[in-house]
């Protein structure tokens, strides 16, 4: 006879079964949650923003990715996180009433892998197994969604490979000769997030019917301008150069970010950004220049604090700079912290106030209205177009011309030179589903009042890397060999590296492995 099982481990080994179960179910909900997130949140990146490899993705997610705009993580949690838990849960529930509701009946739904309406034990077997796999096989195909369409395939290809791109083309500035006028002169540099030729009208240059940017292109007719052709142009941003501190450092350092994902990410990138250039920055200070710049949200995020502090020694003005000196609220915040409209406010008091002083002054500022996703509208703007971002590029045109006008008011200004270029392209893609497939989106450029004159500034091609030795060219400064990092000095009518190698094989080559990048620049 078969020895009787103590009651007591009867009801433990239940005990037991019914906790593996829940934690079974748990672990399965778990698995399609994540799927689900991958897929979501992967869509929403795409839709949202202009993403173009995983070397600006990265970057993103290691620089203060908590200081962005108000709305954009919490847009993200709840667009990516909560609803596709909520999908996943709702579904099991369903699952669970209906089970309940034939709970006595041979219904196929019985989780019992339809043991009551299927007799042949193979077929249950392989549903079984099927059941089983099926959110590992979801998950597999989630990761490889993600993995292709936010270019993380591509990044890890490329640094499976090395270059010698940037050793051999890289001028270091700090082994160039420079020299500066007797007499120097300001600079104005306004970054015009997102600003791209794109929204002019086709006769001027641009890819729409209506021109959403005419003050800006009556200042890029009436003024210097670079281009690729007879018309309004402007620069490619090339690889490590398509969001705002990218292009930043590409404008002022000539060189690309590169990130890596063995580098110690928070503490990589609040000590610094590309630490080991000689950046304009740095050029002007040692001239007798003083840094300043002015931006309208946390000057923490993205790491362009940490830049602009170890490259310039910048006096530096933000969102919570204009709380404490009173320009706005301690409660106030619109859009990414401080629009525009107050920002070009204060910008008109902070240049009244440094140029009084007696050395010369480098004063760099970023608008931010026209930021993805949808940009902002201040009340007075006019809003008289269905899409609610072209109304912000409208409405920053229109402020920027303004602002412009101010300047040259002013009794500075005959010593002055003001640049206006965009940052990078706008991340809104949902603007340019219509374009035409030959049409080439490229940032704005602006330079008033520069000291030199060129008759190279059409049917050019160049990148975001040539502004900055065109920046110190504006200035009247003569630049020996007239290149600097990856940069080309637009003035001086030598090819740039576009135009020598091409932007197709220069963005081949820049995310590739570069020991000589990590060497002397990062």
């Amino acid at each position: 006879m078969k020895k009787a099982v103590p009651e007591k481990k009867v009801k433990s080994k239940k005990v037991l079964r019914k906790v593996a179960k829940i934690l079974l179910v748990i672990l399965y909900l778990l698995l399609l949650s994540i799927s689900f997130i991958l897929i979501f949140g992967t869509n929403w990146a795409i839709s949202n923003y202009g993403f173009d490899s995983f070397n600006q993705i990265l970057y993103t997610l290691n620089s203060s990715v908590t200081k962005a705009g108000s709305g954009v993580v919490e847009d993200f949690i709840s667009s990516n996180v909560i609803i596709p838990i909520f999908i996943v849960l709702g579904f099991y529930i369903i699952y669970r009433i209906i089970k309940y509701i034939f709970r006595n009946s041979n219904f196929v739904w019985d989780i019992e892998l339809f043991h009551k309406s299927i007799s042949n034990i193979k077929l249950k077997k392989i549903g079984k197994f099927i059941f089983i796999i099926f959110p590992v096989v979801f998950l597999l195909f989630s990761a490889y969604y993600t993995m292709s369409k936010l270019y993380i395939f591509d990044y890890l290809i490329s640094n499976s490979k090395t270059s010698d791109f940037i050793k051999l083309e890289y001028v270091a500035p700090e082994d160039v000769e420079f020299t500066f006028p007797n007499k120097k002169r300001n600079l104005i540099y306004i970054y015009l997030e997102s600003m791209e030729n794109t929204y002019a009208n086709k006769a001027n240059g641009g890819a729409f019917d209506i021109n959403y940017m005419p003050e800006l292109t009556r200042l890029a007719k009436e003024n210097l301008s670079f281009s690729y052709t007879n018309k309004m142009g402007g620069a490619v941003p090339l690889y490590g150069t398509t969001w705002t501190t990218g292009a930043l450092v590409a404008s002022t350092a000539g060189v690309p970010i590169k990130t890596s994902l063995d580098a110690n990410s928070s503490e990589y990138y609040s000590q610094g950004v590309v630490d080991k250039v000689y950046s304009l920055g740095d050029i002007l200070k040692d001239n007798g220049y003083q840094n300043y710049m002015m931006v309208g949200s946390d000057i923490e995020f993205g790491g362009r604090e940490a830049y602009l502090s170890s490259h310039g020694d910048y006096t530096m003005f933000d969102y919570n700079t204009a709380i404490d000196e009173g320009v706005i609220d301690e409660d106030y915040y619109v859009w990414w912290g401080l629009e525009d409209y107050k920002l070009f406010n204060w910008a008109k008091e902070k240049l009244t106030e440094i140029s009084s002083n007696d050395e010369p002054f480098n004063f760099t500022m970023l608008t931010v209205d026209t930021h993805a996703v949808g940009g902002y509208t201040s009340d007075f703007c006019e809003n008289k177009y269905d899409d609610s971002y072209l109304n912000s590029i409208a409405c920053s045109s229109s402020q920027l011309g303004e602002f412009v006008e101010w300047i040259q008011e002013q009794d500075f200004y005959k010593d002055t030179t003001v640049i206006l270029t965009g940052d990078h392209l706008s991340m809104n893609k949902a603007t340019f589903t219509d374009l035409d497939d030959d049409y080439i989106r490229t940032v704005y450029n602006v330079y008033l009042n520069p000291a030199i004159r060129t008759d190279c500034n059409k049917n050019r091609e160049f990148s975001t890397f040539d502004f900055f030795p065109t920046t110190l060219a504006s200035l009247g400064v003569k630049i020996d060999g007239n290149k600097l990092g990856l940069g080309t000095n637009l003035f001086s009518c030598k090819k740039t590296l576009s135009e020598i190698y091409g932007n197709k094989y220069i963005n081949k080559n820049l995310p590739r492995k570069s020991t000589f990048y990590n060497k002397h620049i990062a």
